[in-house]
């Protein structure tokens, strides 16, 4: 999404709930666009935006990414190492729901993002049986990545 964009709708979303735009909160979320994929920290955002605006500290990226997350512009996530985690928001994607899911490499830690959501039919199947709304979900996939599946196998050779 080309950067203009994503400011006219923030500003928008700021303005229908009555607050103001600040420099700060574009620029969290214009970093978070910027390295889109990337799965940053609130430590890593803070980092990117104090190159452009060295004034702005940490506590004020967390109320940021808080007031974000609480307007669907971003999302959180946990992948299991410790962090909570920060990417674009659905609603800044263009999609009502979340649409993508992670795949966690058990060997390198790599994160890749999977886009593509199989799970409607699911999410339909709830609603009707158990009465339950899915408003959203988070699916985790553990494996290996491409790279250390042909690293175990070469050793494999290697060693066998």
């Amino acid at each position: 999404m080309e950067q203009k964009n994503t400011e006219k709708l923030l500003k928008e979303k700021l303005r229908e709930k009555g607050l103001k735009v600040t420099q700060q909160r574009i620029l969290v979320l214009s970093a978070l666009e910027q390295n889109s994929g990337a799965h940053m920290t609130a430590e890593e955002i803070c980092e990117l935006v104090s190159q452009e605006y060295p004034e702005i500290g940490l506590a004020t990226v967390y109320r940021t990414l808080q007031l974000l997350l609480d307007m669907q512009l971003v999302d959180r996530i946990n992948l299991d190492d410790g962090c909570v985690r920060y990417e674009i928001g659905h609603l800044l994607k263009g999609s009502e729901k979340h649409n993508h899911h992670h795949l966690i490499c058990r060997s390198c830690g790599k994160v890749i993002p999977f886009d593509g959501d199989l799970l409607e039919g699911l999410e339909q199947h709830i609603e009707e049986t158990a009465g339950f709304h899915v408003l959203d979900h988070e699916v985790k996939f553990y494996g290996l990545c491409s790279e250390c599946m042909k690293t175990q196998k070469s050793m494999e050779v290697f060693t066998g």
